[in-house]
Order: structure tokens, then sequence, then C-alpha cells
């Protein structure tokens, strides 16, 4: 198991490296950059001030940036450096986890980060324990009642709220419980009170919990459908194969079958998932759902990141993603081993 685990933690290095060398790569393209930016900022003050002086009868004196000052922005961001020198740098940083600091804010991207994660947070911990929670009792029921009514009405909600976009939900929630429209149920947005800190620790829950409401059933509805479908299908096939019918041959009851011998069998493919949906939850950012409810997240940093150019944000953050997955990954094939005794690391049996 160890030389498995190596070869692939060695594997990984070349992926990471790859990942971080296209993305480094396409962003040289990317015009507007932070140095025209500021450059830019830099002359449209520079031009009001002349205009405000020159109104008050002062000369105006000379507008725009010198190339000797242009020169320093590129310093200061980095950029008079060769591009592969750049990128070399950056690996080197990240090998010490040191993502640098962002062009745009008086901090560090590990600050950022660590400041926007409770918010993805609770929305990823959240969908996730409700997914698996609801969705595999909801398979299993639907696998037992194959071609039922049940069956039929739980297959066509679930079908229906995956058709839903999550934002185009969240409107529709806000609309309706929300004070749109008709009732007032819950808060438009945020992720607590203004007055939170002065609540007791109940009563920070309480609004904790109804705060989120909204923003949690409008990211989880869409994903029910995978999940309930996945675990319908897996313990269908469990259920039609030939030890079942020996099972039932030798009288056991329909209820020592399904649990001790089916439920172990179909729960595989579902338990091998679990480690990485648990770590991706950490890191889940919904820009459309953070913007509509408010929730100042990692999806709409990397969002603002991107459109604003702010370069060691953009590769920070997907540095720590990228690597999260791919370890998460790697759990997920050990997992395989863990639960399933027929399947061996050098594939043997």
């Amino acid at each position: 198991m160890w030389t498995y685990i190596f070869k692939r933690v060695l594997l990984l290095i070349p992926t990471l490296l790859g990942i971080l060398a296209l993305t480094f790569a396409i962003i040289q393209f990317v015009p507007g950059g932070p140095v025209e930016q500021m450059v830019q900022q830099l002359n449209h003050g520079s031009q009001g001030m002349a205009e405000v002086s020159s109104g008050g009868g002062m000369h105006g004196g000379r507008q725009g940036l010198s190339a000797e000052e242009i020169d320093k922005l590129k310093v200061l961001y980095g950029f008079d450096k060769p591009p592969l020198t750049r990128f070399i740098d950056m690996v080197g940083h990240y090998v010490r986890f040191d993502l640098g600091d962002s062009f745009f804010q008086p901090k560090s991207v590990t600050a950022l980060v660590i400041e926007k994660l409770p918010v993805s947070m609770s929305l990823g911990l959240w969908t996730f324990f409700l997914t698996y929670l609801i969705c595999i009792p909801l398979g299993i029921a639907k696998a037992v009642r194959d071609g039922s009514r049940f069956d039929g009405i739980s297959s066509l909600l679930i079908l229906i709220g995956y058709a839903i976009p999550g934002f185009v939900l969240g409107v529709l929630l806000l609309i309706l419980f929300g004070g749109g429209s008709f009732w007032a149920l819950f808060p438009l947005g945020g992720m607590v009170s203004d007055d939170w800190d002065t609540y007791s620790t109940a009563q920070k829950i309480s609004d904790y919990l109804w705060h989120m409401v909204l923003p949690i059933t409008a990211s989880v509805v869409g994903n029910f459908a995978v999940m309930t479908l996945l675990t319908k299908n897996v313990f269908l096939e469990e259920i039609r194969r030939q030890y079942v019918y020996t099972a039932r041959a030798k009288g056991l009851s329909e209820r020592r079958i399904m649990w001790k011998h089916v439920f172990r069998n179909a729960m595989i493919p579902l338990i091998t998932g679990f480690p990485a949906a648990f770590l991706s939850a950490f890191f889940t950012g919904s820009l459309l759902i953070e913007t509509l409810f408010s929730l100042d997240g990692l999806g709409l940093l990397s969002y603002e990141a991107v459109m604003k150019r702010d370069y060691p944000v953009v590769m920070g953050t997907l540095y720590v993603f990228t690597l999260m997955g791919l370890l998460a990954k790697l759990l997920s094939d050990l997992s395989y081993v863990l639960v399933d005794p027929r399947i061996h690391f050098d594939g043997e049996r």
C-alpha cells in the first residue's frame, strides 16, 4: 500500500505543475493586467487633478506617467522579470506554502482564503451532509419500491429540482419567503445578523441557521437527483444478483437480506466517493449563490480576482484547490481497497 501511495504522490507533482503552468501561460496573454489597470487609474487621477487645477486658474502640468514610473510599477508587481523566472519563483514559494500577497488588497492570499473560507464551508458542508443523509435513504426506498407510485412521483420531483438552476431557485425562494411579493419569513442575505455578537450562544445558532435556510436550499436541491438515482441503481443491481435469490431460498427475511447483504455491497461505490466529496465541501464556492444571498465567500473571491487580474489570488487559490482535489482523488482510490477486499493495490486480485 505504501508503495502505491508513494507512486501516486509522485504523479501528483507533474499533474499539479502542469495545471499551474497551463494557467500561468494563459494569464500571460490576457489583456488588462495589474500594471495596465494601475496606469489607467493613475492617468485618470492625474487628468482629474489637472482639470481641477486648470479650473482654478492654475497650470495643469504634465498628464500621464513617464516610462520610468511605468517601469517602477512593473518592478512593484514583479513583471520586470521574464515569465519563466516568475513561474519558477512562484513554484518555489508554493512549495513552502507561501501563496504571496494580493495586488489590490492589503492582505496575503492565505489570509484572504482563511477569511472567506467559513462562508464556503457553511454552504459546502451543509450541502454535503444533507445530500448524503437524504439521498441514500431515499434511493434505498426507491429501489425497494421500484416501479411504484412513490418511485415515480419522487423521481419526477427530484428531476424537476435538478432541472432548475440553483440561482433561479434562489431568486424564487427570495420572492416567496424572503420578503419579496409574498412572505417575509427569512432574511434577504448575509450569514448572520448585524448584532450577532450581542446574542447568546443559543440565539447565535438559531440566527445562523435562520440565515442559511434559503441559500442552502438553493444549493442542495440540484444535488439530490444524481446521488438519489445512483443509490437506487446500485441497490437495484445488487438486489437482482444471484446471492439475493439464494438467501431468499434459504428462508432469510427481506429485512435481513437488505441490511446485512445488499447494503454492504451496494454502499461500496457510494462510500468511495465520500472522501472527495467531504474535502471539496470545504472549498465549495458558488458565485451566483453567494452573490444572490450577499455571502462573501471563495466563489466571489475567485471571480473578483479574475476580473481585477489579481494574479496572486488566482494562482494561489488554484494551487490550493487543485492540491486538495488531487489528494481527494487519492483518498477515494484508497477507500476502494479499504472497503472492498477484492481489490488489491498491485492488481493481482
